[in-house]
């Protein structure tokens, strides 16, 4: 297996890639941390100013363990595949 003469490569090769992993956490937790933000801006827009802070630190916390939780998987499955 490898590239032709001419430099082009196989089929081989190109089937030969890795696969991308998914881990459904991190949509879930994509879609938390934008629901949490919607509803921080909300409580911003209608004066509630102590609330939407809590909510936008709770976006935080949210969008740390949704990056968390893709460098984790590409750190498990990083050699795997």
């Amino acid at each position: 297996m490898g590239s032709t003469e001419s430099g082009a490569p196989q089929l081989e090769d190109l089937l030969d890639r890795k696969k991308p992993v998914k881990n459904p956490l991190v949509p879930i937790g994509a879609l938390i941390t934008a629901g949490i933000l919607t509803a921080g801006l909300i409580s911003f827009r209608q004066g509630n100013s102590h609330l939407g802070q809590k909510l936008m630190r709770a976006r935080v916390l949210a969008q740390g363990a949704t990056v968390a939780l893709m460098l984790g998987t590409a750190y498990y499955y990083g050699d795997k595949f």
